[in-house]
């Protein structure tokens, strides 16, 4: 393969992201890419509880959720001086969308964070492991130290 010409960053913003930005946009540089960002919305955390899930929500507590995801993902775009056409918030399973993503906008790298696992999550997989194995493009995974 030759150099990479569009590379995407899957984001989480889940606190250890900062080195994966860092590499992804190294990586962009190095190969003069078209650097892009993905953020995939799966769900709502929601409490565990005896009686199931019972969250008291304000009634605009939905747009708040999705109005911090959104500036997240400026936040980081900003940063990396990634135009708005280049950024992307999709709905979604990440273990799904991100590789499908990438191949329908021709993604050559899809670069993404990957925590250690054990246990019960080493066997379910995680959402590196799903978009190595999916994805129709190279994919880097950046691993990320926990703690």
């Amino acid at each position: 393969m030759g150099a990479y010409q569009h590379i995407l960053l899957a984001v989480d913003y889940s606190g250890h992201g900062d080195t994966v930005v860092r590499r992804a946009k190294d990586l962009a540089e190095k190969y003069q890419a078209k650097l892009s960002i993905i953020h995939v919305l799966d769900n709502i955390p929601m409490p565990d509880t005896g009686y199931g899930a019972v969250i008291s929500l304000a009634e605009d507590s939905g747009y708040e959720l999705l109005e911090a995801e959104k500036t997240g993902l400026m936040r980081i775009g900003d940063r990396l001086g990634v135009t708005l056409a280049n950024r992307w918030m999709i709905w979604g399973s990440p273990k799904q969308e991100i590789a499908r993503f990438a191949e329908r906008e021709c993604i050559d790298l899809i670069v993404v964070g990957c925590h250690g696992r054990h246990g019960l999550s080493l066997l379910l997989g995680s959402t590196a492991n799903s978009v190595l194995h999916h994805a129709v493009c190279d994919v880097m995974a950046i691993r990320l130290l926990d703690g």
